[in-house]
């Protein structure tokens, strides 16, 4: 989804209009009830304060948090993501802004002991806890305890499919 579309100006500016943004987001999000990975691009935003991203879309991110991926894309502006990432981090809320194949986490981090898993993740569309302590070289409840982090932190999303073995494992996927 564009921002600029919900937004009244090119310009972000404030708690109350990021409040408006926010409820017509929701609005926008209750109509696509099965959408699990949202794009939001800033294309056409040409700035922001922080609290207007921590009140429209930092927010919804974190209210959608393991169930809903938001990521950002089309800023060139490096105080706008500034702005974006003071937003997120104020909320404890990642946000991953991608560039082509290039993503910055905005906000927090993972914590050190996950950043493996972590960048292992982020270079795939999706994997599981075997697939992680196979190429990391990890116990297996060791790998899941890490993917499970990532998505209590709001890094990952998961859902969970029938493995080659006949039972049930999760498929963990980046967000973007």
């Amino acid at each position: 989804m564009c921002l600029r579309d919900f937004m009244d100006s090119a310009d972000g500016w404030g708690h109350e209009h990021g409040q408006a943004v926010h409820a017509r987001l929701l609005k926008a999000l209750e109509a696509n009830p099965g959408k699990t990975i949202v794009q939001v691009s800033l294309a056409g935003v040409r700035r922001t304060d922080a609290s207007f991203p921590r009140e429209s879309v930092v927010e919804l991110a974190k209210r959608y948090r393991r169930l809903k991926g938001f990521f950002l894309t089309d800023a060139e502006d490096q105080d706008l993501l500034d702005n974006w990432e003071a937003a997120a981090s104020k909320r404890d809320q990642p946000i991953i802004f991608w560039k082509g194949t290039e993503f910055r986490v905005l906000g927090p981090r993972p914590s050190r002991g996950n950043d493996g898993v972590f960048e292992l993740l982020m270079g795939r569309e999706s994997t599981t806890a075997s697939e992680v302590a196979g190429v990391l070289g990890l116990k297996l409840t060791n790998a899941s305890s890490k993917l499970k982090q990532l998505l209590e932190q709001g890094f990952a999303l998961r859902r969970e499919e029938t493995a080659p073995s006949g039972g049930l494992e999760y498929v963990y996927f980046r967000i973007g």
